[in-house]
């Protein structure tokens, strides 16, 4: 038997970072996922999303939304009304689950019927749930249906007295009961998110939100778990069965593993060894056969041009098991860690520069004075912040300032 290839994690990186829409690289050509070749349009963001896979959707908003930051680090001119428009105007794409809240390519929704019927099991027999659809939970998610039905598009706020729509608060842990149940029929499939007013989701039969040649679709067992592991590991290029599993959470992990082996006895798969960046030992992984020849495994790196801010919902830093063992870099999301205990800040944002993270910085936008405030930079052990470096860092801050439509920014003095 032929012993795996072992691989750098430096090819790791650059095939990782080219998938997922990052490439710095020379000889790779124009990638049809390179921030430099596309000019963002509401086509153009539902191509890029397909490419990605999905983009988290996320309500923080210090700096930004987390999707427009990580489709305007990939696409030049972005604009939220472009993703938008992909969304509830041309419904290329369609709000629902993966590892989190997402926006997924349309075309992909029939997979989702499996995603429906598990949701349907788990949130009517969880604890969490019971307790927030009340003592009558058939009666409460009957009754939200059909005033959907009814009244056409709703949100959870028409669902509350008019003398309590401003007084009490509609948080994560402030669900009314009807609420719960738009939440629990969005997730089951029974309604679909048609759009969203305020980052406030606006609930709607899927009939009158999904394309028909879509929601009458659905796929079979066999035919999702291929869907979910070969189009992840597309995505990812060289992935471990875990990462294969866990990129759309849609399969468990032994039903990955039992593709996986399929997949390499019918000569699909090549098993791979891929180095650690802190020199551990390698990491078995899988890749689809044929791999030589794809441009990202033969590009050699290039001298990065420019330092690139990413969220921290972005794609490519979300796993953080595989953030540390290709780039050695440690990241720590601390919105949710008390304030004193936060290393560096409430919405952390790493720097990348070509294929290496070399340090990151914690940014706020004061929308009223039109400013974007930054504390740092914290460059990583060994980055020295040459003139140069802080000439491509200084850019970067153009740019995130420019897509905030931000007047200026300037540095914070740390204390």
């Amino acid at each position: 038997m032929r012993l795996p290839e072992t691989l750098p994690a430096a090819v790791a990186r650059r095939v990782l970072l080219t998938r997922q829409g990052l490439a710095p690289w020379k000889d790779s050509g124009p990638s049809a996922t390179s921030p430099r070749f596309r000019r963002s349009t509401p086509r153009e963001v539902a191509s890029l999303i397909e490419s990605l896979g999905y983009v988290q959707i996320d309500s923080i908003n210090v700096v930004d939304r987390a999707h427009h930051l990580i489709l305007g680090t990939r696409l030049e001119g972005f604009r939220p009304a472009h993703l938008q428009s992909a969304l509830e105007e041309h419904r290329a794409l369609f709000e629902h689950w993966t590892h989190d809240a997402c926006a997924i390519p349309i075309r992909w929704y029939p997979h989702w019927s499996h995603r429906f019927e598990r949701y349907k099991r788990k949130d009517r027999a969880h604890a969490w749930w019971q307790a927030r659809f009340g003592r009558e939970p058939a009666r409460v998610l009957s009754r939200v249906l059909a005033r959907v039905r009814a009244e056409g598009a709703l949100r959870a706020r028409d669902f509350q007295p008019p003398d309590r729509r401003r007084s009490e608060p509609g948080g994560w842990w402030n669900w009314h009961p009807e609420k719960a149940a738009l939440e629990h029929l969005w997730r089951s499939g029974r309604l679909a998110v048609a759009g969203r007013q305020r980052f406030e989701k606006v609930y709607d039969l899927p009939e009158r939100v999904v394309p028909a040649e879509h929601a009458e679709s659905k796929s079979s067992a066999a035919e999702h778990l291929e869907w979910a592991c070969r189009s992840a590991l597309e995505r990812l290029g060289i992935a471990t069965e875990r990462e294969i599993a866990h990129f759309w959470a849609a399969v468990p992990l032994e039903e990955a593993r039992r593709w996986v082996r399929a997949a390499i006895k019918r000569g699909e798969l090549d098993e791979v060894l891929v180095e650690r960046a802190d020199g551990g030992p390698a990491t078995r992984c899988v890749v689809t056969a044929g791999w030589q020849a794809a441009p990202e495994f033969r590009a050699s790196p290039a001298e990065a041009d420019r330092i690139m801010v990413l969220a921290p919902f972005d794609p490519v830093i979300r796993d953080r098991a595989r953030l540390e063992r290709l780039f050695g870099f440690e990241y720590r999301f601390e919105a949710f860690t008390p304030a004193a205990r936060r290393i560096y800040g409430y919405y952390t944002m790493p720097l990348l520069e070509g294929d290496r993270f070399v340090g990151r910085i914690d940014p706020k936008f004061d929308r009223r004075a039109g400013v974007l405030e930054i504390r740092g930079p914290w460059w990583e052990p060994g980055i020295r912040a040459d003139r140069a470096r802080r000439q491509r860092l200084h850019a970067a801050f153009d740019r995130l300032a420019a897509q905030l439509g931000a007047a200026s920014w300037n540095l914070v003095p740390m204390a």
